[in-house]
């Protein structure tokens, strides 16, 4: 139990995997505190939602030839396929340098990259690069308005999919971003400079979060969900 505090797994994902009750992690979690323990620390905090505000007019200058989230087909949003993806860039301290996320729809299997620039060229190099091993499980990519993403087209035409904009101010149309963020943000906070995370640490989040059982998916991981899927594929062929 107290590994898989240690690498940051929530009580009810423990439950789902380890035959013992989420409220019986949380009094082992509790008696350790009282005892001078520091296993609470690796529970996540519970901060307050945010309201959804309501979509509005983008009042920065607009992305030429994007392809709106209206026009993407409707099955993608039932997440009953794998293959759609949600690209976003998360910011440290000073606005220096920026991780590239990418969150698989489905299986919420996500990759990472770290860009020296938020240039639309450098991140779209980098959706490139992290996209196309994968490229058999990757049909559209649903992205905010930044400007990060004006390379769109390129990226469609590398990668063989299609991308999408969601509306503006609208970030509850790319969910499954929204929340893979928050959970890095356990890893490397707003405060921190982005030129002190290593590749090396990238990979052990990736890993981290990718192998952690989500309770959407019957406590399966996101792993196992999307390579499966992987799987499917290399037996057809």
């Amino acid at each position: 139990m107290d590994f898989y505090l240690g690498i940051q797994w929530s009580p009810e994902q423990i439950a789902g995997k380890v035959a013992v009750s989420h409220e019986s992690v949380y009094l082992h979690v509790y008696a350790n505190k009282a005892a001078g323990g520091d296993l609470h620390k690796n529970l996540r905090s519970q901060k307050p939602r945010r309201k959804r505000h309501l979509c509005g007019r983008d009042r920065r200058g607009q992305i030429p030839n994007r392809r709106l989230i209206s026009e993407r087909p409707s099955h993608i949003e039932d997440r009953k396929q794998v293959g759609h993806w949600e690209g976003d860039t998360v910011i440290g301290a000073a606005h220096k340098q920026a991780i590239v996320t990418l969150v698989e729809r489905k299986s919420g299997f996500a990759v990472l990259a770290k860009v020296s620039n938020k240039t639309a060229d450098l991140v779209a190099r980098a959706i490139e690069a992290k996209l196309k091993p994968l490229n058999s499980r990757v049909k559209t990519l649903t992205v905010d308005n930044g400007k990060e993403f004006a390379d769109h087209q390129a990226i469609d035409q590398t990668l063989g999919i299609q991308t999408y904009f969601a509306d503006p101010y609208c970030s509850w149309q790319r969910g499954s971003n929204e929340n893979f963020n928050g959970l890095l943000r356990q890893y490397i906070p707003k405060k921190r400079r982005m030129e002190t995370v290593t590749d090396e640490e990238l990979t052990m989040i990736e890993n981290r979060l990718n192998h952690r059982p989500r309770k959407r998916l019957g406590f399966k991981t996101p792993y196992e969900v999307f390579h499966a899927s992987l799987n499917r594929v290399a037996v057809r062929t």
